[in-house]
């Protein structure tokens, strides 16, 4: 058979505009990830036979961080005793109940296994949290720097009401930030530890959001209008260190329980970010709306891998040691990172850092506008800075513009999950080097 060659027809019809070729209004206005731009210069650099100390995308390289062996395990014997068809569009029972089980021995939190929903990594839970309690028009709120929130209004037209945050409180907002826009908000988002800062809200500022939303929605019930709702993104829990504790709106308050709705995953704890299982644990009426959305989708995890799951979340030693060797190799990363950022803010450079808490991420500022490159070139923006450590030092880094920030901060996010020791060892060296030809 003959090949049509359709490229020419193709081009002609994309010369016409996304309006004029009748693309909706959400889709034109959906920019794409901020984060896979900048990681796609980095390998187009990198390709170009530069050394690269590729601190961007929140992932993980199977050599530095491989998945626990009971999960790889797991998988190949659910292959091929033949779990290959459809699961459940609720997730497969075994996988629900362990999750029910891990939240109750490691949260102490006793949820039915009907509030528990499983789909494909935690990005479909957040997406069916905003489908199944956003309208066009209700206000969503979150801080900044902030992971993807701003798209996921768009996705479902909800206006976006984003509350500043400042280091001193570790990039999470207070109480009486967020007190002002309560009142006529449908859902409000947070997230610890935090992706991009790696910080962890200490108990005392979560207890004082909480109390928030409880009175807030002791008013909504003598109205008689709809709740506002918390979505508690919680995918790096697991991973914190330096003695920080990770705590949860509905152990401080366990009333929280109504309003609550958690995002989780095996993604970020076990370095499975391509074995897509996720789950969202809230109140059953909400679980029900989302796993109707989701099935709509098909965004299902798959069944293989949600057995093997169920079974690594039901081997408590197993989690234990594999999380042990996950947090000391991580903590020993960003160590290394920010060692190398205290010592030379002892020399005087304008930088600094908030120690290691959580997640795989270091907050990092390089203030570097105002300063001059060798070449004479003037540093006036945080993407300028960008560009110039990745060309003249190798360190690749995405600044908090690419988290919602419409404004130059200095900060950036190091990402060490995809790093060997070796590479944090290069970074003092790397930056000095860099920081050194500027005047």
């Amino acid at each position: 058979m003959a090949t049509l060659d359709l490229s020419a027809h193709l081009k002609e019809a994309k010369k016409h505009g996304p309006q004029a070729r009748g693309i909706s209004d959400m889709a034109r206005s959906l920019v794409g990830s901020e984060i896979l731009r900048i990681a796609g210069e980095v390998k187009a650099f990198a390709a170009q036979g530069n050394k690269v100390l590729d601190l961007t995308v929140g992932d993980f390289s199977s050599k530095e961080f491989p998945i626990p062996q009971p999960l790889e395990e797991g998988i190949i014997r659910a292959l091929k005793a033949g779990h290959s068809n459809y699961p459940p569009a609720s997730g497969v029972i075994e996988c629900r109940e362990a999750v029910r089980q891990m939240f109750e021995r490691r949260l102490g939190l006793g949820y039915p296994v009907g509030s528990v929903l499983i789909a494909g990594g935690a990005r479909p839970m957040i997406a069916g949290i905003y489908y199944a309690l956003c309208s066009p028009g209700d206000k969503v709120v979150y801080s900044l720097p902030s992971w993807n929130n701003n798209h996921y209004c768009t996705l479902v037209g909800a206006e976006k009401i984003e509350v500043p945050t400042r280091p001193e409180s570790q990039f999470f907002p207070r109480a009486e930030d967020l007190a002002p826009h309560l009142g006529q908000a449908r859902l409000l988002c947070l997230n610890s530890p935090q992706n991009p800062t790696g910080t962890v809200i200490d108990r005392d500022a979560l207890s004082q959001v909480c109390e928030l939303v409880l009175a807030e929605n002791k008013r909504r019930q003598q109205a008689g209008s709809p709740p506002l709702y918390l979505m508690y993104d919680q995918v790096y829990w697991m991973l914190t260190f330096g003695g920080v504790t990770h705590h949860t709106p509905v152990s401080l308050y366990p009333e929280m329980a109504a309003y609550t709705i958690f995002v989780d995953g095996i993604s970020k704890a076990f370095a499975s970010t391509g074995l897509r299982v996720g789950w969202a644990v809230g109140p059953t009426d909400v679980i029900e709306r989302m796993s109707a959305i989701l099935t709509h989708l098909g965004a299902w995890a798959p069944r293989p891998e949600q057995i093997a799951t169920a079974e690594l979340l039901n081997n408590g030693p197993a989690v234990d040691s594999y999380l042990a060797q996950m947090n000391r190799n991580l903590f020993t990363r960003l160590g290394k990172l920010s060692g190398a950022i205290e010592a030379l803010k002892g020399k005087g450079w304008n930088v600094d850092c908030i120690s290691p808490q959580g997640a795989i991420y270091l907050s990092l500022k390089i203030d570097l506008r105002g300063k001059k490159t060798a070449e004479g070139k003037l540093l006036r923006s945080d993407e300028d800075t960008r560009k110039y450590l990745l060309e003249e030092a190798g360190i690749a880094l995405v600044p908090f513009l690419c988290f919602g920030l419409a404004e130059d901060t200095g900060w950036f996010r190091a990402s060490v999950g995809a790093v060997s020791l070796a590479d944090c060892d290069s970074f003092q060296a790397r930056l000095t080097g860099a920081l050194e030809k500027l005047s």
